[in-house]
C-alpha cells in the first residue's frame, strides 16, 4: 500500500461517516427546491451568512509566497497517482486560505509553519522549501510528520503541530471536494434488501410468520417491477 492509500484509509472512516450523516438531510423544502433548480449553491444559508462568506472571498490572508508553499506542501501530503491528482491541483491552498480567514486561530500557527519550513531549508539548503528537490523536501517533512504520542499535542514542537494541522486540512479539504469524493468511492446511502428473519433462525425458536402479513409483504424479486392500476385505482401488478 502506497503512502497516499494508507492516508486515505485512515481518513475514510471519519470521511464517509461524516458523508452519510451529510446526505440523510429532512426532506428539502420547495424553496429549497425551487433555488436548486435556479442553480443556487447556498441554499439555507441567511444572508448575513452569505454575506460573511463573500466579505471573506473579498480578503486575502497568505501571500502569493505562502500560496505557492501551501500548495507544494499539500500536494507532498497528498500526491497524485496514476487515477486521481494532488490535494494541491483541486484547490486545497484555497480552501485552507478561506479557513484560515474564517477561522483566525489558525492564522499564526499555519504562516509561523511556513516560515519554519523556509528558514529550515535555507539553512540546509540555501533555498526555498516550494524550491528544493523532492528528495529534500521529504528530509525535511520526515523529522515533523510523526508526532511522539507518548506526549501530549500541546507540549509537541510547533512546527510538528503545524504539520499535524496541514496534514488534517489538506485531507478534509481534498476529501470534501468531488475528485476526494470519488477517490473514496463512496457512493452515498444505498438500498438494501430485508427478506426477514431466517428460516433456521425462526425455526430454532419455534416460531413462524404468519401467512396472512406474508401475503401483504413485496416479494423482493419483483422490487423492481413498474407497479400498473385499472381505471378504478385497483392495484393489477
Amino acid at each position: 500500500m502506497d503512502r497516499r492509500e494508507s492516508i486515505k484509509s485512515l481518513f475514510i472512516g471519519a470521511a464517509a461517516g461524516g458523508l452519510a450523516l451529510a446526505s440523510c438531510q429532512p426532506e428539502i423544502s420547495s424553496e429549497a427546491q425551487e433555488a436548486m433548480a435556479n442553480g443556487a449553491t447556498n441554499y439555507g444559508r441567511t444572508p448575513e451568512e452569505d454575506a460573511q462568506i463573500a466579505s471573506l472571498h473579498a480578503q486575502q490572508f497568505f501571500s502569493v509566497h505562502e500560496l505557492e508553499s501551501l500548495a507544494t506542501l499539500t500536494a507532498l501530503i497528498l500526491p497524485e497517482n496514476q487515477d486521481f491528482p494532488s490535494a494541491a491541483s483541486v484547490g486545497v491552498p484555497d480552501f485552507i486560505e478561506f479557513m484560515a480567514k474564517d477561522y483566525p486561530a489558525f492564522q499564526t500557527p499555519i504562516r509561523g509553519g511556513l516560515m519554519w519550513l523556509d528558514h529550515t531549508s535555507n539553512r540546509r539548503f540555501e533555498m526555498e522549501f516550494k524550491k528544493l528537490e523532492l528528495g529534500q523536501q521529504h528530509e525535511i517533512l520526515e523529522e515533523i510528520a510523526y508526532p511522539d504520542l507518548a506526549v501530549s499535542e500541546g507540549e509537541r514542537p510547533l512546527e510538528v503541530r503545524f504539520f499535524s494541522l496541514m496534514r488534517n486540512l489538506t485531507l478534509t479539504g481534498y476529501y470534501t471536494t468531488e475528485t476526494g469524493i470519488k477517490d473514496l468511492g463512496y457512493q452515498g446511502n444505498m438500498p438494501n434488501v430485508w427478506d426477514g428473519v431466517p428460516q433456521e433462525v425462526l425455526d430454532q425458536h419455534g416460531v413462524a410468520y404468519e401467512a396472512e402479513w406474508l401475503a401483504k409483504c413485496i416479494d423482493q424479486k419483483t422490487r423492481g417491477n413498474i407497479a400498473s392500476w385499472d381505471e378504478q385505482g385497483n392495484l393489477l401488478t
